[in-house]
């Protein structure tokens, strides 16, 4: 019985730092980029994933009972508020961002475009 609970401690530690893993990324990868909505989408999805990576650590540390139960509702909670909160904050960017443009390149010209691809494959 006892090598089941070493085990147990085991995953649910390696879960965790998976997540704080995740959280680390996150936070290099928000200093790193420039534009906002890069950043916006950095910290969205490391929220999500780490959350998510941490708490199920927390669960396997937990075992069965109704604390499991409270942090299952919570991870649903972080799933949605985190998404539709960074979808929110990058409407509101491109609705009021006068530079946009600036900062996006279009490309319309899908010949250009594979010329580049096939430049880039011989090199």
């Amino acid at each position: 019985m006892e090598i089941l609970e070493w085990v147990r401690f085991m995953i649910g530690a390696i879960f965790i730092l998976i997540g704080l893993c995740i959280f680390i990324i996150e936070v290099f990868g928000i200093f790193r980029f420039d534009y906002v909505l890069n950043r916006m989408h950095m910290a969205a999805m490391g929220d999500t994933l780490g959350i998510g990576c941490s708490l199920l650590g927390l669960m396997i540390f937990c075992g069965l009972n109704f604390e499991t139960f409270k942090i299952i509702m919570i991870v649903m909670f972080f799933w949605i508020a985190s998404p539709v909160c960074s979808h929110m904050l990058s409407k509101l960017e491109v609705t009021t961002n006068e530079n946009l443009t600036e900062h996006c390149e279009r490309r319309d010209d899908l010949a250009e475009l594979e010329r580049e691809l096939e430049e880039e494959a011989k090199c």
